[in-house]
């Protein structure tokens, strides 16, 4: 599972306190957002192999996986052979799954 990467440690303690506020209600959701923007790292690129684990790990065909990401199979199978490469919501979405699991995106 991979963990938030943070811009530094003075950010990361920002952040963490920022967190524990919105626990408390003390931090709106608008305002968290605005943390995680800006204290952690943007996602990180995935490769084709990467794709193809992260179908695999959690036994998802690649229609199914297409669903899930609200993107076509064709899309999927491109990402598998690396034609192309996910980027905005779909490279976000990609991070929820890998983070966070399949629960979290239905």
């Amino acid at each position: 599972m991979k963990r938030e990467k943070y811009k530094s440690r003075l950010l990361s303690a920002v952040h963490e306190t920022a967190q524990d506020l919105h626990k408390l209600g003390f931090i709106d959701k608008h305002k968290m957002r605005e943390y995680d923007f800006l204290c952690v790292e943007p996602v990180s690129a995935y490769s084709a192999e990467q794709i193809r684990s992260l179908r695999e790990r959690y036994r998802l065909s690649q229609a199914v996986m297409a669903a899930v990401l609200n993107t076509s199979l064709s899309t999927i199978q491109k990402w598998e052979i690396g034609d192309k490469h996910p980027a905005g919501p779909s490279l976000k979405l990609l991070s929820i799954l890998d983070r966070k699991g399949l629960e979290a995106l239905r």
